[in-house]
């Protein structure tokens, strides 16, 4: 089992490997994290584990709230997350690594990074000025018939797309897409419009094949009720929101 000891950074998403994070940062707490990944070499990965918040929690305010305008917001690296902070997220999370950290004159920072490895969240150390876990790298097993999988999967996310974005939006054509099932799998996870539930159901599937036969299951399903309503825009396939903390 290899383990590792990362700054911990949680999320209202699900990062899957292979995507792309933008980060808006301007609390405080993980205003010091950024500060201690630049002090890393050039050459020297700048990592931290990113989770998904558990429903029905969220992440500490940045200004006092309604209706008492004189509270002053929770503070410290645990904050917003309770006393035992590991209770409030998912045990599954991926790694990234930081690409790009821009500090901005006001102190805040811009962060593009990408998710790498997906990690199981061992334990929760809030003594710092930021949140540290200590986490357990998954493997990536390709589980039975992952190649045919995936194959299905790309059929039918196409025409999920297509019925997604409607008729005036382009449609992506078989050129743009993969065929290693690793990434099919983790591009149509993120892809996909879904909830933070069914995204983390995909994230900690035990094996790629797993993984793209639920996808196509879901596909399946959400082309159908895709169907009946309105077109919707289109969503990028490797970008996710620029997410504020």
């Amino acid at each position: 089992m290899t383990t590792v000891r990362l700054p911990l950074f949680p999320l209202n998403s699900v990062l899957f490997p292979g995507l792309v994070l933008p980060l808006n940062i301007f609390e405080e707490r993980y205003r010091a994290m950024m500060r201690e990944l630049l002090k890393a070499g050039e050459d020297e990965p700048r990592r931290f584990a990113v989770v998904a918040i558990r429903d029905g929690r969220e992440v500490a305010p940045t200004a006092p709230g309604l209706p008492d305008q004189t509270a002053l917001p929770e503070r410290g690296p645990a904050a917003g997350f309770g006393a035992d902070p590991i209770q409030a997220f998912h045990r599954v999370g991926c790694i990234a690594d930081a690409a790009s950290i821009r500090e901005r004159e006001d102190g805040s920072f811009e962060v593009m990074a990408t998710g790498t490895v997906r990690v199981r969240l061992l334990s929760v150390d809030a003594t710092g000025p930021y949140l540290t876990a200590e986490l357990e790298e998954l493997p990536e097993d390709a589980g039975e018939g992952a190649g045919a999988l995936a194959e299905g999967v790309l059929r039918a996310f196409r025409n999920y797309q297509k019925r997604l974005a409607g008729a005036r939006e382009r449609s992506l054509t078989s050129t743009e897409l993969p065929d290693e099932p690793s990434v099919v799998s983790y591009l149509v996870a993120a892809a996909a419009v879904l909830d933070i539930p069914a995204k983390q159901r995909l994230l900690q599937a035990p094996d790629i094949a797993t993984r793209l036969a639920e996808e196509l299951k879901l596909l399946r399903a959400e082309t159908a009720v895709i169907r009946h309503l309105p077109s919707l825009p289109a969503v990028d396939l490797t970008r996710a929101p620029t997410s504020p903390n």
